[in-house]
């Protein structure tokens, strides 16, 4: 497990300097300069600004000298916003962006897998179609669209919902539910068909020829190995409920990272493109590490050394 775990660093590691170049030479692939808009700026103190950022040095210095910051922690300052560092600006925004991202992620995987069992249980039933239904839509209508019209629904035209902000637990429910929709739709598909391959197993037979009640079969014996192929994608859906953040936050005004994201993007910030862009990587990185090491926890005949070839 020891050997596997370090492996494991060594190759995320890998992945985050091969992302960090990435996005580092493709950003500076692009004319221009962040200065360009600043008109009224003298050359000497556009000259002085990109002297301070290294942006007069040339590309690969800039490199070496962005990559000596990451290592000790240190994403500098914002160009646009002189006065706050990026450190500063994750700090304050990643954490909303955080809590959306998280009470998304439960409330799809929760939903989608009781979704998917009612579905299994009741196989071609009434039930088992409209909640296909509902996860073939769900999965159909992009977030930003079905953000769209709830806000129309449920905030313009009923005004049961405020729009916008995020200041109590009423202002997370419409982005949440645009946000989970999708994933939910997706866990539940996977759920039913994986649910409907375990209940046809030897072992689910016995058990019922054992006398144990429906409840138990389920939550007992046969989710647990149903479960398996939905832990397999929750490292890709996390990442889809994360990055998906952005839109949906510039949509309800939601402080969180998407706003300094869209944001320095169109200001060609190149410090907080390139540190929202490394933390989130970061995040995503670990989160499918966590994802292969739960394979071990729900399945114990999944060995991880197996990963390793031995």
């Amino acid at each position: 497990m020891l050997h596997y775990i370090l492996k494991r660093l060594g190759s995320m590691a890998v992945t985050l300097l091969v992302i960090i170049t990435l996005t580092f030479f493709l950003m500076h692939s692009i004319p221009g300069s962040p200065f360009n808009e600043e008109r009224a700026t003298s050359e000497a103190v556009q000259k002085n600004l990109e002297s301070f950022y290294h942006l007069d040095e040339p590309l690969y210095v800039q490199y070496f000298i962005y990559l000596k910051s990451v290592a000790t922690f240190d994403f500098g300052p914002s160009i646009k916003k002189s006065s706050q560092t990026v450190n500063e600006m994750l700090g304050r925004g990643f954490p909303v962006s955080f809590e959306l991202g998280m009470i998304t992620l439960i409330v799809a995987i929760f939903s989608g897998i009781l979704l998917g069992i009612i579905a299994a249980l009741r196989h071609n039933a009434l039930i088992d179609y409209l909640a296909m239904t509902v996860a073939v839509v769900g999965i159909s209508v992009p977030n930003f669209v079905l953000a769209t019209l709830l806000i129309q629904q449920l905030a313009v035209t009923w005004e049961i919902l405020p729009v916008a902000t995020w200041t109590s637990p009423k202002h997370m429910i419409l982005p949440t539910l645009a946000l989970a929709t999708g994933p939910m739709a997706i866990i539940a598909r996977l759920t039913r068909s994986s649910m409907l391959e375990v209940l046809t197993q030897d072992y689910i037979r016995t058990a019922k020829a054992k006398g144990l009640s429906p409840v138990k079969i389920v939550f007992k014996h046969a989710l647990k190995n149903a479960l398996l192929p939905v832990v397999t994608i929750l490292g890709s859906l996390a990442a889809s409920i994360l990055t998906g953040t952005f839109v949906i936050e510039k949509i309800f005004a939601i402080p969180g990272m998407g706003k300094y994201f869209v944001e320095s993007i169109n200001q060609r910030d190149y410090p907080v493109i390139m540190g929202t862009t490394i933390f989130y990587s970061t995040v995503l990185i670990m989160m499918l590490f966590l994802v292969d090491l739960a394979y071990g926890i729900l399945d114990p005949r999944i060995k991880l050394h197996k990963k390793e070839g031995k």
